[in-house]
């Protein structure tokens, strides 16, 4: 077994808990995401979300055996956005699954949140779209991913623009940017709203 497998074992229950992990664990799977926003020379932007599943050893497929460390499933799309989070293109490559020639078909079905927006609706629309046999389980969770990664990666963008008129998304999404909270207050006054006492 190699080191990196080795400190997994060591570190990752570190990680969660915040505490080592004292009882001895076998690392049975790995799934990693990789998320990255780019802007791009013509004004629009790039997100990319790429997926690898592997395990630490041989596993037997009803196609052969996948070696250990070698990618079950390795998975990549990028969709691209306008400033107001519109999907304008989208490209899904499936480059390692189960089942080749099969699994990597469905690609093109995704070109069809291309019109979608990322902040209405986004995530209901891609479980009609692609769920079940409609879709790949595995692409359609990468799809989840890009809302939250174009926001991150459209923060300079967005704070430009945030004497609009109109009112920031991001208000009451979550408990820190509650409307009545300090940080509202502090960030965007104009939106801010004193908390109403409940009646007696």
């Amino acid at each position: 077994m190699n080191e990196k497998i080795a400190q997994l074992r060591q570190t990752a229950g570190r990680e969660v808990s915040g505490r080592a992990v004292s009882l001895r664990r076998k690392l049975l799977h790995r799934r990693s995401f990789e998320c990255a926003g780019y802007a791009r020379d013509d004004g629009l932007w790039d997100i990319e979300v790429t997926m690898v599943d592997v395990k630490p050893e041989d596993f037997p497929l009803t196609r052969g055996i996948r070696l250990g460390e070698q990618p079950m499933h390795h998975m990549a799309l990028r969709a691209t956005i306008d400033a107001d989070y519109r999907i304008v293109d989208v490209i899904a490559n499936s480059l390692a699954t189960p089942y080749p020639g099969i699994c990597d078909t469905i690609s093109p079905a995704y070109r069809q949140i291309v019109g979608l927006n990322l902040l209405d609706g986004f995530r209901s629309a891609v479980q009609k779209l692609f769920g079940g046999v409609a879709g790949c389980s595995h692409l359609t969770e990468m799809l989840y991913l890009v809302p939250t990664v174009a926001i991150q990666s459209l923060v300079e963008e967005r704070w430009h623009r945030r004497d609009n008129g109109q009112r920031p998304f991001e208000i009451d999404g979550c408990h820190a940017l509650a409307e009545n909270g300090e940080i509202v207050r502090e960030v965007y006054p104009r939106w801010w709203r004193q908390s109403k006492q409940g009646s007696e």
